[in-house]
Parts: structure tokens; C-alpha cells; sequence
């Protein structure tokens, strides 16, 4: 699976592109400035990129109106197209959201029931009672996601509604290209629709991947050989910030050892999970971080660690926001331009490192050394090794481990290193040792 070997730079279309945060009905083409970061998605490592929703919706893209639309806001399908055509043609592949649990109040099927009522071929689209009423004084209630009425529950049970969404993903692939989906709310969906949802994109496109977002419990549950490829990891998530936050770098390794260690009771072992330190979501790592040195190292541990690593547009220079209590506008702003600085440079070594190395991308987990400040685990499969260094101290530090290693070089800077039964740790370092 190319996914498996990947670095997915995330973008939110509406936000990215300045679109106005109500649908306005005017069609702009603002999706193509997306091909004048293409540069910058390449230097920065990145090989895959993951577009928030983009589709025609009522206003955050999340409360769909029409699935075989390009939101007016972003411009029309042939200018999507452009884009696709463009990443494609720099070697990046595409992964829409698929927002499959709900639509919003504008979807057209909806509109449709709210004029005709019980009379709508589509009234079995939806969860709804006409014998009761909605916070909008519909005269009928239905189903809102999680209580937001906004959104409308789509029956996933129902056939009608399970055609017309597999019939949109064909026309994505069709017009765009595309190479997979990232699907909204996952843990929502109906475990049958997911089961076809896999085995239609099976045969609709060679290695079509699917990765869905799930908050918590056990990913296995949707994560299986005939549903997702992948899914969202929340749980090192919140182990990489807190872990540096609290100086307990057991936290994070103790997560990644539940996960990937080389006991039989380990979870997701060959399994490859969707990694992230920031998102569109959630408040940037730039803000969360205490300790600004520490911004390097989350990255360093973002890529070395088992799976999938995605960066979130302007993280990648060290933008800051905080996720605000009802909305989240200001961790999707627009940037006239992209920035590259130091930390921008560091990403791109980091990621040139995961995607070059079998090690990192499907080697297992082991833990060598571990203090509350620093760690040095393996990433290993057959005779590809790599030893992952961090020192989150501002102190030196003499690490002494057991690795079974002579020389290495360091993927991040080219140096070859020679193992005494350890190695001295520079003060805020990171170190990604090729065994040779």
C-alpha cells in the first residue's frame, strides 16, 4: 500500500483558501492556489495530501449540500481537476474527506422533505418522526449528529443512500483521480456500509486507501482487512505533547510499546496508524508546547515512530492557535504564502528520512532506553535497522544501551557514528542511526 511509505501534508480548502464562512452562492476558482504550494509540499517531504471537505456545503464543509460538486466557494469541478492534474504530475497523491455520516440542511434529498414531507421519495434517507418537531420548527424530527442539528444523520441502511455515495466516490475518481478517503466520523458508521465501502473502492481502484478517524477505544474495531486500511491515532496524539509537557517521555513510549511492541498482546503490530501532532481540530503544537525547543523533537518522534506521519498546513513553520470554545476558525486560517524556516528544514529531514527508510516506515518497535527525558528505541525489519535517539533535556546526556551496533549513520545529518555501548546525547538532539 503507498500509504504505508508516505507523508500527507493536510489541507482545509475553505479556510486555506480565504473562502467566506457562509456559502455565498459566488463561484471563485480559489482552489488553484493550491498549485502554487506544490513547491513547497515537495520540498517539504510531503508525498500525499489529505483536502479537508471541499464538496458544496452550507458553510464549514462538514454539513455537505451536494457530493458531485466543488463547494462554489473554491470554483467549479475543472478547477479541482487542475489541481489534482497538478499534484499528480509532481508525483502527490490525493485523499478527500468523505463525510458520510451526515449532510447538512442544504443537502438536496433534505430539502426535499422539508417541502413534501412524508410525501419525499427520499423521507427514508434520514432518521425522522413526523410526529415530533426539530429545534429548527421543522414540524418533524430527525436525527442530528451527536445533538447538532445542523448536521442530518443520513440512513446508511438505507440503499438509495448507500448507491448515491458510492456513485459520488466513482465520479471523484473519475473526474479527480483521487487515491483515497479520509472518512469523517468513522467510529459513527455503520460497520455493514463500511464493510461494502472497502470492497467497492477494492474494485474501483487499485490500492485505494481508506483511513478513518476515530477518537479513542479499540481501532481495531474498524481498522480490519475488510474495512480500513487505517485510522486516526489519537491516543500518541495526546501521549506526544503530554509526554514533553509533563517531561514523562514514558508516556508516549509505553503508548507506542501497547501498540507495536514485540509481545503476542501487542494491538496493532503490522498494523500502520495515521499520526499526527496537530490538525485541523485541535489547537496547534506550536501553542501546546511549553517548552519551544522541545518542537523539533515532537517532529523527530512523529516520524520515527510506527505509521503514517501527516503535517497540518502552517504547522510546518511553527504557526500557533489555540482550539477556541465554538469555533475553530483560527486554527484554519489562510496564508498568502508558505514560510520555510529552520523548523521547516528539520521536517523535511525528518520526512526524506521516514519515506527513504523500510525501517521507519515498516520496521517493528522496540524500547532500548528510556529515562523521563530521554529514549532510544529500534525500528527494525530483517536487516534494515534504525536507532532513534531523543534527548528532551537541556543537559548533555551519556546514554548507555545495549544495541548490538557498530557503525551508523545518521539519516538526519549524514554523519557516521560509532557505538561505544552508547552514545553521548547533545542537549534538545534527535538522532534517526542507520545500522551498516
Amino acid at each position: 500500500m503507498w500509504a504505508n511509505e508516505s507523508v500527507f501534508y493536510q489541507i482545509y480548502p475553505l479556510g486555506f483558501c480565504e473562502a467566506p464562512r457562509l456559502n455565498d452562492g459566488v463561484c471563485t476558482p480559489r482552489i488553484r492556489k493550491v498549485i502554487d504550494w506544490i513547491g513547497h509540499i515537495q520540498r517539504l517531504g510531503a508525498n500525499a495530501v489529505y483536502f479537508s471537505p471541499l464538496f458544496a456545503s452550507d458553510s464549514h464543509g462538514y454539513d455537505t449540500r451536494d457530493f458531485s460538486k466543488l463547494d462554489c466557494r473554491l470554483g467549479e469541478n475543472e478547477d479541482f481537476a487542475a489541481v489534482c492534474g497538478a499534484l499528480h504530475q509532481n508525483g502527490i497523491r490525493i485523499v478527500l474527506d468523505g463525510v458520510f455520516n451526515h449532510v447538512g440542511r442544504g443537502f438536496w434529498a433534505f430539502q426535499d422533505v422539508l417541502q413534501n414531507r412524508e410525501n419525499s421519495p427520499y423521507r427514508d434517507w434520514f432518521h425522522i418522526d413526523f410526529g415530533g418537531n426539530s429545534p429548527y420548527q421543522d414540524g418533524f424530527w430527525y436525527e442530528g449528529w451527536e445533538g447538532h442539528y445542523e448536521l442530518v444523520k443520513l440512513n446508511l441502511r438505507n440503499e438509495q443512500v448507500v448507491g448515491h455515495l458510492f456513485e459520488s466516490i466513482r465520479g471523484w475518481v473519475e473526474q479527480f483521480d483521487i487515491d483515497g478517503l479520509r472518512l469523517d466520523v468513522a467510529y459513527c458508521l455503520d460497520r455493514d456500509f463500511l464493510r461494502r465501502l472497502r470492497s467497492f473502492c477494492d474494485g474501483l481502484k487499485p490500492d485505494f486507501f481508506l483511513v478513518g478517524e476515530i477518537l479513542g477505544g479499540d481501532y481495531n474495531q474498524i481498522m480490519q482487512d475488510d474495512m480500513l486500511h487505517s485510522v486516526t491515532n489519537y491516543e500518541c496524539y495526546k501521549g506526544l505533547h503530554s509526554s514533553f509537557n509533563s517531561m514523562n517521555l514514558f508516556e508516549i513510549i509505553h503508548s507506542l510499546l501497547r501498540q507495536f511492541g514485540k509481545e503476542n498482546w501487542t494491538l496493532y503490530k503490522g498494523k500502520h496508524l495515521f499520526n499526527f501532532v496537530d490538525n485541523h481540530d485541535v489547537s496547534r503544537i506550536a501553542s501546546l508546547l511549553q517548552n519551544p525547543a522541545h518542537l523539533p523533537l515532537i517532529y523527530a518522534l512523529l516520524f520515527a515512530m510506527p505509521g503514517i506521519p501527516c503535517i497540518y498546513y502552517g504547522s510546518e513553520w511553527g504557526e500557533q492557535a489555540l482550539k477556541q470554545h465554538g469555533s475553530d476558525d483560527n486554527l484554519r486560517p489562510s496564508f498568502p504564502q508558505p514560510q520555510e524556516n529552520e523548523l521547516t528544514a528539520w521536517i523535511a529531514a525528518c520526512a526524506q528520512a521516514h519515506r527513504n527508510s523500510r525501517a521507519l516506515c515498516y520496521g517493528g518497535f522496540e524500547s532500548l532506553l528510556l529515562t523521563n527525558k530521554q529514549c532510544v528505541f529500534e525500528r527494525a525489519i530483517g536487516a534494515d535497522r534504525v536507532l532513534v535517539a531523543i534527548n528532551a533535556d537541556a543537559q548533555p546526556f551519556s546514554a548507555h544501551f545495549n544495541a548490538n551496533a557498530g557503525r551508523a549513520r545518521d539519516l538526519l545529518t549524514g554523519e557516521v557514528h560509532d557505538f561505544g555501548g552508547g552514545s553521548e546525547l547533545p542537549p534538545y538532539s534527535a538522532a534517526y542511526w542507520e545500522i551498516f
